[in-house]
């Protein structure tokens, strides 16, 4: 398992967690999919739950509040932050919106949530005690995020500025892959007339032992398969939603 102690540098994807209508089910279904195991926050953070794989933390999963709110059930990915305060001045310099002003979290850390000039929202998270995802590339954790956007070339300059990243784009595909180096942060993908009618978005990759069960677990638990099992040389890949529609893609890493 690869795990961490310690937080990310600014700027990498860090953290994903899932609003959700209804607590109950989005546990049991996840919990099927990748083996999940949660503990409650308690009534002081609105019963925000903490995913885990093997006693260490790989999600977030909450309540949508208030209730009765529009809010469609969403994962959001979070990018670790040293300053989240000076960090959102720089989302509006950068053409962006700060939908929620920092917010401190308990001893965790500070939270911020933004939209890129695109559209597409995304968190911010500064650490303290709550370094993020303790486990990486394994099953049932973090594997990979990117953005679905309708303006590739303003979504890459954006984030090129704001996470210090220099978009690379991939050989044959309308894809960027935002990278510090040789080290790759997150993708950017350019929408056409297939997605007509989605609006952008970010999504984030769990990583699977076996994406053809994963998928059979979730269509089992209640889940829908939105694009079926395909192969690239990252791995094999394919979308799901969950009982409440919220999407989210899984990978099975290609063979060593």
């Amino acid at each position: 398992m690869t795990t961490r102690t310690t937080k990310r540098s600014a700027g990498e994807p860090t953290w994903m967690d899932l609003a959700t209508p209804d607590l109950d089910v989005a546990k049991s279904f996840y919990g099927q999919v990748f083996g999940w195991e949660f503990i409650d926050t308690g009534p002081d953070f609105g019963h925000y739950h903490m995913a885990q794989s093997q006693g260490r933390n790989v999600a977030g999963v909450g309540p949508i509040w208030p209730p009765d709110s529009p809010q469609p059930s969403v994962w959001t990915i979070y990018f670790a932050s040293d300053d989240v305060a000076a960090d959102i001045e720089r989302v509006k310099t950068l053409g962006g919106q700060v939908m929620v002003e920092p917010m401190t979290i308990g001893d965790s850390g500070v939270m911020a949530i933004c939209a890129d000039p695109t559209g597409p929202v995304f968190g911010l998270w500064q650490a303290a005690n709550h370094i993020g995802s303790a486990v990486e590339y394994e099953h049932g954790s973090m594997a990979w995020c990117e953005v679905n956007t309708r303006d590739s070339a303003a979504a890459r300059k954006f984030y090129g500025s704001l996470l210090n990243a220099t978009p690379n784009k991939m050989e044959g595909m309308d894809y960027y892959i935002l990278q510090r180096g040789e080290d790759m942060l997150c993708g950017v993908l350019q929408m056409d007339h297939q997605w007509e009618g989605i609006p952008p978005h970010w999504i984030g990759y769990f990583g699977v032992d076996n994406t053809d069960a994963a998928i059979e677990r979730a269509v089992a638990a209640g889940g829908k398969l939105q694009v079926p099992a395909f192969d690239m040389q990252y791995g094999r890949m394919a979308v799901l939603s969950d009982p409440a529609g919220a999407n989210f893609c899984i990978v099975q890493p290609p063979p060593a």
